[in-house]
């Protein structure tokens, strides 16, 4: 995270026994770690949270495809069942213009 090597971390702690003296210093490092511990746990937990977030964005968009989805295969069906309830073309009665089969060329010929 910083980048600290262990002679840094030496240094530190040198500066830290003469500053703050060899009877509180367990006492300081104790209070200084607890302090990093709950620092490093509320980053941690934000980036939970975050997380969790971009996840459940993901699943909505995933949800509102599928839905769409679902929608045009429902307008689909809708359109196929309404076409097949139409009642179907009049039947060509035989011997009126439009049932009647126009003679080949060797017919016309022969008449």
């Amino acid at each position: 995270m910083f980048d600290i090597g262990f002679g840094e971390l030496v240094v530190i702690g040198v500066v830290a026994l003469l500053v703050i003296g060899p009877e509180r210093l367990p006492e300081t490092v104790r209070t200084a770690s607890l302090w990093l511990r709950r620092i490093r746990g509320g980053f941690n937990e934000i980036k939970q949270e975050i997380q969790q977030e971009l996840h459940n964005d993901e699943v909505m968009r995933e949800l509102r495809k599928a839905g769409d989805q679902l929608q045009s295969d429902v307008a689909a069906i809708d359109h196929d069942l309404r076409s097949a309830a139409e009642p179907p073309a009049a039947p060509i009665a035989p011997g009126t213009a439009a049932g009647k089969q126009e003679d080949s060329p060797r017919e016309k010929a022969a008449e």
